[in-house]
């Protein structure tokens, strides 16, 4: 079994001021025993527009955000899910927002770009989102081979997109890791009911990294960080603010729930019959 934790926070806009609190809360999640940690979407910055993410864009060359997830994996000797990253995208104006992973020896292992945007208008409520104005999304799933199981990328609004998680699957996914900032609205109308979708109909992990509290741009998210297991089950979980949530994951549980309940291989029988 693996110890992994999600980390919650309720970032503002100064990159090093919400640095600082990452790295006490990795450490606290590290002093619980976690080898895997996963940081919320946007943990470096939220700024009071969405624009301001691109005034501390990195390039693949490095960065100050990317260098302190590299120094905290190295230090810790964990990896770590780097939440979302600003990184340069093609147009001058826009951001690629990356969940970067890193491994133990602090190098990069993997780079997902966010490939579903939140633009929407939201239901009974005057809250407007339109994440393509500053962000330019990814094209490609992507999952890597870790010490702890196939771990599958995703971010906040994917979870709305279950053919993405199958495509992962195909992929041999084990894990997903899904860093978020769910709106309060949308999160406590949605956000346990996808994430334990995600896990049941995967038969995977969903270490789900959420914002959780109030933010200077006015903007509320939901927290409920949560680990679940294969089954659906809810392994841990934090309501709001700052914090951290662990869980053991067991690679021998989820295979064993895979060869009893085989509906992964039932999908394939079907998908041949069509």
């Amino acid at each position: 079994m693996t110890t992994v934790a999600c980390i919650q926070m309720a970032s503002g806009p100064n990159v090093g001021a919400n640095l600082l609190e990452a790295e006490r809360l990795i450490g606290m999640a590290v002093d619980k025993g976690a080898k895997l940690i996963v940081l919320p979407e946007n943990f470096a910055i939220m700024g009071k527009e969405e624009s301001d993410k691109v005034a501390v864009r990195e390039s693949d060359d490095g960065g100050p955000i990317q260098d302190f997830l590299s120094q905290q994996a190295v230090k810790q000797g964990i990896w770590l899910v780097g939440g979302t990253v600003p990184m340069v995208a093609k147009a001058d104006n826009k951001i690629r927002a990356a969940c970067l992973l890193y491994d133990d020896q602090g190098k990069q292992a993997a780079r997902y770009d966010k490939i579903h945007l939140f633009d929407v208008s939201l239901v009974d409520s005057d809250e407007r989102y339109a994440e393509s104005e500053a962000i330019e999304s990814g094209d490609q799933a992507v999952v890597v081979e870790t010490p702890f199981g196939k771990l599958g990328l995703a971010v906040c609004y994917d979870l709305r997109f279950p053919e993405l998680f199958r495509t992962m699957l195909d992929q041999g996914m084990d894990i997903i890791a899904m860093p978020s900032a769910f709106t309060a609205i949308t999160g406590k109308a949605h956000w346990s009911i996808l994430v334990r979708a995600r896990a049941i109909e995967n038969l995977c992990y969903v270490l789900a990294a959420g914002q959780g509290g109030y933010h200077v741009n006015g903007r509320e998210t939901y927290g409920h960080s949560m680990i679940v297991d294969p089954w659906g089950q809810v392994m841990n979980e934090l309501a709001n603010g700052s914090g951290l949530v662990c869980a053991d994951i067991d690679m021998e549980r989820l295979k064993n729930i895979r060869r009893t309940f085989p509906v992964l291989e039932h999908r394939n029988i079907v998908c041949r019959v069509f």
